[in-house]
């Protein structure tokens, strides 16, 4: 069973880190709202620029959905 965007992306938490990814991570954490159990790209982009005020750039998204991908190959 492949693991979601979300249960991803909190592998990468790292309150210690100011790198983007572990930011984006740890701010997800915090997000109640976050898509927790999808594993559609459009679906948590969407969410993510309508809602996601802590993110400076969707370029960052994009950055962790490809190491998201990287993992389950």
């Amino acid at each position: 069973m492949h693991k979601t965007f979300y249960e991803y992306l909190m592998t990468q938490r790292n309150p210690d880190s100011t790198e983007s990814v572990a930011e984006f991570a740890n701010n997800a954490f915090l997000d109640h709202a976050f898509p927790k159990q999808s594993q559609d790209f459009h679906e948590v982009s969407q969410y993510l620029e309508l809602n996601a005020g802590y993110l400076p750039s969707m370029t960052i998204f994009d950055d962790a959905w490809q190491l998201y991908l990287a993992s389950e190959a």
